[in-house]
């Protein structure tokens, strides 16, 4: 599940309440009454600021923050919902041992020197990597290019930090955090040499719609950051969500469809065959890839 659009999290000190994990928004007691009977205010502020707390506390000393933007930036409507599931032991090695190294936080606080980062290697954003495996395969065939690999899912961000150690590359690094907000305040303009979203949360009920990451908005923003003749890749095996990635990239005047009949394109060989994808497959679900060129 893709850590992207939708608008920075947190709300400023003083605002209203911040939304939770799941995009709840909690609800306000009336002014001087205890939203739970028995209860006073001042019990009931306690706890919630305790489990405010407890949200945002690190899981592994040194490793990806819990709210890595905090509330220094504005509340919007996220894409994603941070998951937070078991961690296995290797996983949580990986985490101690390897975020220091090749982990960072998406804070919105600094602007990131990719040459610096990936030691001059070109540099390639993926958004939403899951488990990591496609990653590790990628960044294995293809060690002269770096991978920036952004994701709020706590167990594949160690499983893939693992597969880079083990399999000795040094072309990963892993974002902690929301997309979004690093393209927006932490990457320079024409920085990256490209862009993958494999897969991304197809939100398939209409009211959530405005959720899905490709929307021309994201597009505004990630044509500034790619370089000329860089490559958006996207691939979906939600036929709806194809469709309007389709359109939506097809009316986009910085894009310009690498496919010669101006539809999808064939899936190509340095994009594996994820365990995702072949779920999907034996599902009897198409997946389609579009490859869009930045003018």
């Amino acid at each position: 599940m893709n850590p992207s659009p939708a608008t920075p999290g947190g709300a400023a000190p003083g605002a209203e309440p911040t939304a939770d994990a799941t995009g709840t928004e909690p609800t306000a007691a009336a002014p001087g009454a205890s939203a739970t009977p028995g209860i006073p205010d001042e019990l009931r502020a306690a706890a919630l600021d305790r489990q405010r707390r407890l949200r945002q506390a690190p899981r592994f000393p040194g490793g990806p923050a819990a709210d890595p933007a905090g509330s220094h930036h504005e509340r919007r409507i996220r894409s994603f919902q941070p998951r937070r599931s078991r961690v296995s032991p290797g996983q949580q090695d990986a985490l101690e041992r390897l975020w220091p190294k090749w982990g960072l936080d998406i804070d919105g606080l600094r602007v990131l020197d990719l040459p610096e980062l990936f030691d001059g290697l070109p540099v390639v954003l993926e958004i939403g990597f899951g488990m990591g495996e496609a990653t590790a395969q990628m960044a294995a065939d293809d060690p002269g290019t770096g991978i920036l690999a952004v994701d709020v899912h706590t167990p594949g961000q160690g499983n893939l930090l693992r597969l880079a150690d083990r399999n000795g590359m040094s072309n990963i690094r892993v974002a902690n955090g929301d997309a979004i907000i690093l393209l927006r305040e932490m990457l320079t303009p024409d920085s990256l040499d490209g862009l993958r979203v494999y897969f991304p949360d197809p939100w398939p009920k209409s009211r959530h719609h405005k959720r899905r990451l490709i929307q021309p908005e994201f597009l505004d923003l990630v044509a500034q950051r790619l370089k000329p003749g860089a490559v958006l890749h996207c691939a979906t095996d939600w036929e709806p969500y194809a469709e309007q990635m389709l359109e939506v990239l097809t009316a986009h005047p910085r894009f310009e469809n690498t496919a010669a009949d101006g539809g999808y394109a064939p899936r190509p060989e340095f994009r594996p065959l994820t365990r995702f994808e072949g779920q999907g497959l034996d599902k009897g679900h198409v997946v389609h890839d579009l490859l869009f060129a930045r003018h």
